[in-house]
């Protein structure tokens, strides 16, 4: 029995609307690289996506969900994948954490809305006050990547493939670091080398750094740097005459 014409709009309207929804966020991802996070309103979207406002409003609140909204089509595939539950049915919870860590090398290079939107939040989402409520949405994010990055490793932990005197707090965010910094340099600066034909290596560097860096061991004792604390302190004052122990002030730039 064929559906009833009813039934027939409700999914018609149902998959408009769902097209409607992905044509504002590929507008808002077009918008926000071109032009940065801050500058572009609701209407500027609504115009690059040929919809009114009102389209974008049954869909998204404000300009802050619409981002976060944008940033999930890329982190909803990644948390799948570092999901505590998929990793911990894995015998090898250390290499699977090695393998996301390329696999969001690769896709980063080859995968053009994963650079797009990752070249917005690294280089193009403004820390201005206007984006105070996206910075709280990305602040958010981090601290949840930090809690499934620890839990990860505690796995590993637990497993004998990290050292037992690892410090863990300081191994999570070293690790966590250590990937965004090379996302945004390479971000930043592709041509100074090929993230796609290295991303293995380099994630087995960051491995590796986990396994057998004393630094991150507890108990560790840092080589003292007073000496070269107070050379470098000479050498700025020696450098800007103007400088008070408590920082620069604006005028001290100023010719």
């Amino acid at each position: 029995m064929p559906p009833a014409p009813e039934t027939k709009m409700v999914r018609r309207t149902k998959e408009e609307a769902l097209e409607t929804r992905h044509r504002i966020l590929d507008a808002a991802e077009a918008v926000f690289h071109a032009r940065g996070v801050a500058r572009p309103s609701l209407a500027d979207i609504a115009e690059a996506a040929g919809v009114t406002r009102g389209a974008i409003y049954w869909h998204f609140k404000n300009k802050s969900d619409v981002f976060a909204a944008m940033c999930d089509r890329v982190n909803l595939p990644v948390e799948a994948l570092c999901d505590p539950e998929r990793l911990a049915r894995q015998e090898d919870p250390l290499g699977g954490i090695r393998d996301i860590c390329a696999y969001v090398m690769r896709q980063t290079v080859i995968n053009p809305r994963w650079r797009r939107v990752f070249e917005i939040i690294f280089h193009k989402c403004e820390m201005v006050q206007d984006n105070g409520a996206i910075f709280e949405r990305q602040r958010q994010s981090h601290q949840d990547g930090l809690i499934k990055m620890r839990e990860h490793l505690r796995l590993a932990l637990e497993r004998g493939q990290l050292p037992a005197d690892l410090d863990l707090d300081l191994a999570v965010n070293a690790f966590h670091a250590a990937i965004g910094g090379v996302l945004a340099h390479w971000l930043f600066s592709p041509q100074d080398f090929d993230l796609d034909a290295n991303a293995e290596r380099m994630s087995d560097a960051f491995i590796d750094t986990l396994k057998f860096s004393p630094a991150l061991r507890h108990g560790y004792v840092p080589r003292p740097m007073a000496a070269l604390d107070r050379e470098l302190s000479t050498l700025c004052q020696q450098a800007c005459p103007n400088a008070q122990p408590g920082g620069l002030e604006t005028g001290d730039l100023v010719p």
